[in-house]
């Protein structure tokens, strides 16, 4: 029987590249089609609250806040009681601190997201490659590549 592969988490700077529709969200569409049903993406509960805060900062218009709401329906919201989730932020904040590359409490969130669901997280921020292959598996969408 094969195994279907690994979900992928979206980080936050990804999602906001997918409401933007621009075109590193083009090339992350087509290049890993996660939004096509068989292939649902994660989302970290964590980079939800971070995506609505910011549009409520920058005051985003209805089109932009609806098309964050579909991106939304069609992830899986992954809640921080997940199992798994609460102890992979203590091991991984601690093994941060410990080698004194701490992160942002939200990354470490993610992070632990992204290790308790066995996800492959998918980003655009370069704090989490020191916790790949230890904690997850990431990969690093580089922005400045996708103009």
């Amino acid at each position: 029987m094969d195994r279907l592969p690994a979900p992928d988490l979206l980080d936050t700077g990804l999602l906001l590249h997918l409401v933007r529709r621009d075109a590193l969200a083009q090339w992350a569409l087509e290049g890993y089609g996660f939004l096509r049903e068989v292939a649902q993406p994660l989302v970290s509960i964590v980079s939800i609250g971070e995506i609505q805060a910011l549009a409520l900062r920058l005051g985003w218009g209805h089109q932009r806040r609806r098309r964050l709401e579909e991106l939304l329906e069609r992830a899986i919201a992954v809640p921080l009681d997940f199992p798994g989730v609460i102890e992979a932020y203590a091991r991984i904040d601690a093994h941060c601190r410990r080698l004194g590359t701490p992160i942002g409490e939200n990354d470490t969130w993610i992070a632990a997201t992204a290790h308790a669901t066995g996800a492959r997280l998918l980003t655009t921020d370069r704090d989490f490659e020191h916790l790949d292959p230890t904690f997850l598996r990431h990969e690093w969408i580089d922005p400045t590549q996708h103009r």
